[in-house]
């Protein structure tokens, strides 16, 4: 089974190679020289340069990928407000990374993604195990995504496409992803912006744009064309961070976002598709690196991410990286902390003083109240 898997994956990734020597690379950004962009490729400053393309034929050559169980459907679906007014702040975990952030009026979603496969194909490439946990035809009005980085479990084009014409929202995105965007949507609305840059959404939401530990490509020919980077939301209510995809990378990020932004009101944590370490560990932390990061934020409320088993990205198994992370809870002594462990399809009404917030009680619900009619909220 392992020959015929690695088979699979050296014609992928042959075809890849193949079609890709014959296209120019795109040009996704053109700007000066920084500390982070040599002119022509992104690059994490200090760190050491990411896995190879021969790493990765490595990984598949001698992977030992862990059960994971076939497509089931969910026990439910959030059906969201239409709208959270004012410092209320509610979470729908759609599933991966995508999630439903409603706040101020506005809705949120975080790296969309609702298609079958996260691949540059459409027959093969890590296949969904559930469905998401809102429906398309559930989702309020959608006044704004927010696009990590440039990965296909990250930027869904098709995702992208059917929620553009659904919504007309607007795009906050990294340097470079502005490109791959608009071949696609020529005509989306998209905020482009650099590290440590900012925008404003409307007078109730800042949206700043700070490093991340990554790397990003779609192909063989554009590695690092475009930047990636961690968002922090700045509201009446407090400030969120989101994280879409990192390694620790030393720490020296998450300080730096905790020195610049100071007390958080959530953090949203990827915690999965971690194994092998020698492989993922540039790319994605593990339980206890995740831990870490949220000592370095200042242990704000905290949601992990990217472990829920909605694709399997990595070798560790479907249910280990909760496991893990408890394990590692236990071992570091740390009891009653405000972490959240949300199912697909489960949605979290966040307090504002978060800190309270318990794993035992952070599933809790409280009913909303239908919309008031009144001024629609002002987006910039």
């Amino acid at each position: 089974m392992k020959r015929k898997y690695l088979s699979v994956a050296l014609v992928v990734l042959g075809l890849m190679g193949v079609t890709m020597f014959f296209v120019v690379p795109p040009q996704y950004y053109q700007g000066p020289v920084s500390d982070h962009f040599d002119g022509k490729r992104f690059y994490n400053p200090g760190k050491p340069a990411p896995t190879s393309f021969l790493d990765t034929l490595r990984w598949y050559a001698t992977r030992k990928r862990q059960p994971w169980p076939e497509f089931s459907d969910l026990q439910t679906v959030d059906i969201p407000p239409r709208r959270v007014d004012g410092n209320q702040l509610r979470v729908s975990f759609v599933g991966h990374v995508t999630l439903l952030i409603q706040t101020q009026g506005l809705n949120i979603l975080t790296d969309p993604v609702w298609s079958e496969r996260v691949s540059p194909f459409s027959w093969i490439g890590p296949k969904r195990v559930h469905p998401p946990g809102i429906r398309l035809a559930d989702l309020p009005p959608i006044d704004l995504v927010l696009i990590s980085h440039n990965h296909y479990d990250h930027l869904d084009l098709a995702t992208l496409e059917q929620l553009w014409q659904r919504h007309r929202m607007r795009i906050i995105t990294p340097l470079g992803n502005d490109a791959i965007i608009h071949e696609r949507l020529p005509d989306a609305r998209i905020d482009a912006r650099d590290w440590g840059q900012q925008v404003m959404v409307s007078p109730d939401l800042t949206v700043y744009l700070e490093p991340m530990h990554h790397w990003s490509a779609r192909s063989l020919r554009d590695r690092n064309q475009a930047l990636w980077a961690t968002f922090v939301l700045a509201t009446p209510g407090g400030k969120i961070c989101f994280v879409g995809d990192s390694g620790y990378g030393g720490g020296d990020n998450f300080r730096h976002i905790a020195a610049r932004h100071g007390a958080l009101r959530l953090a949203v944590l990827p915690i999965g598709s971690y194994e092998p370490r020698w492989f993922m560990a540039y790319n994605h932390m593990n339980p206890a690196e995740a831990l870490q990061a949220w000592v370095d934020l200042g242990r704000p409320p905290l949601l992990p991410v990217h472990y829920d088993g909605t694709f399997q990205l990595a070798d560790n198994g479907y249910e280990m990286p909760l496991a893990d992370l408890a394990r590692e809870l236990q071992t570091a002594n740390i009891v009653n902390a405000p972490i959240c462990s949300l199912k697909t399809g489960q949605h979290w009404w966040v307090e504002e003083d978060g800190a309270r917030v318990t794993a035992a009680t952070c599933r809790h619900d409280k009913p909303w109240q239908p919309d008031v009619p009144g001024n629609p909220v002002s987006v910039q």
